[in-house]
């Protein structure tokens, strides 16, 4: 039985790929998921924010009093005191490729080009096989129209493929007028892979401190039905490739977004909730499956409940709305 499959150019192991979370901070995280069976590991996102702060950080640091007197070169910090966040996410891309043989996917999170493009060359040039860009963009100008909220997604793609030759993911929200015209828009724009789709952790209302504050809910198995949605939808209709995350939680999870047209599901709740070594049951889950229905590979499998190739192409439409709020009765009646 063959669960190989193809991502961004590159013949993972598994269809199993551990995305962006807190777990892949640490080199022995990411040799764990590669020994439960992982195909490759997306880090941890590298914020604009940090990268930004980095910068002017260290713009201080050497101009900080060199006007005073010729002194002025003992002003100038150990490399560790401006080299945090970035410096030590680069050194582990370079560490984590010298531990593991899978892919290591890095990961940027911004919404302006800024210093994407530097950075990503920095990415690149630390070994990372391939670049997510995980644009975080909540537009609140009532007067930026979508045609220009769209554009910057575009924008920043042209700007950071020009800057690497490795290949580049976006990973999006499911927030536009019309998710497939920006799939094709991206995908002309030469994006490699789509991920479907982030979730955006709206903040919550402390009652006590009347302040807002963070809250992240992590997610659940419902959650896989928006991105086995738009997979489905999509399939065959663009080149790049496929990556569904939020909502894999089990065997079953991934068998469905792999019939819809995935190349590979991503996982992180399911991580957090369970540990690292979670990824053999669902690869457990994913074998089993395939043996049942007897399907003797992953490239077999994919697609095959796609919207080009289901029964009834109108389900992953209108139609599934309609069908579902006039057949649905309640398990019982209280009325």
């Amino acid at each position: 039985m063959d669960i190989s499959t193809t991502y961004l150019g590159m013949k993972l192991r598994s269809p199993l790929v551990a995305s962006a979370s807190p777990l892949s901070e640490s080199v022995d995280n990411i040799k764990r998921m590669e020994d439960a069976g992982a195909g490759a590991v997306v880090l941890f996102s590298l914020f604009e924010e940090q990268i930004r702060r980095e910068r002017e950080a260290l713009d201080h640091h050497l101009s900080y009093g060199t006007e005073s007197f010729a002194e002025a070169l003992s002003y100038f910090p150990e490399p560790e005191q401006y080299h945090a966040g970035p410096d030590q996410y680069l050194d582990l891309i370079r560490r984590a490729k010298a531990s593991v043989d899978m892919p290591v996917i890095a990961s940027l999170n911004g919404t302006s080009i800024g210093g994407w493009t530097r950075f990503a060359r920095r990415m690149e040039e630390a070994g990372a096989d391939a670049l997510e860009l995980n644009v975080y963009y909540i537009a609140t100008d009532p007067h930026l129209s979508s045609a220009m909220v769209e554009q910057t997604y575009i924008d920043i793609l042209h700007a950071v493929k020009a800057a690497v030759k490795i290949p580049v993911a976006m990973k999006l929200s499911p927030f536009f007028s019309n998710m497939g015209y920006m799939a094709k828009q991206l995908d002309d724009g030469g994006v490699d892979a789509l991920v479907l789709f982030n979730r955006f952790y709206q903040p919550d209302i402390d009652l006590e401190t009347l302040e807002v504050k963070p809250h992240v809910i992590l997610s659940t198995e419902q959650a896989l039905r928006l991105p086995l949605t738009w997979i489905g939808i999509l399939y065959g209709r663009i080149k790049a490739n496929l990556a569904a995350t939020s909502g894999v939680h089990s065997g079953a999870d991934a068998v469905k977004l792999i019939l819809a047209g995935a190349n590979v599901t991503m996982m992180t709740s399911a991580l957090l909730k369970n540990g690292i070594d979670h990824i053999r049951t669902v690869e457990k889950g994913l074998r089993e499956w395939m043996e049942i229905n007897e399907y003797e590979s992953v490239q077999q499998m994919r697609g095959s409940v796609s919207q080009m190739h289901a029964e009834d192409p109108s389900a992953f439409e209108r139609a599934q709305y309609m069908r579902a709020l006039t057949t649905y009765r309640p398990a019982f009646n209280r009325w």
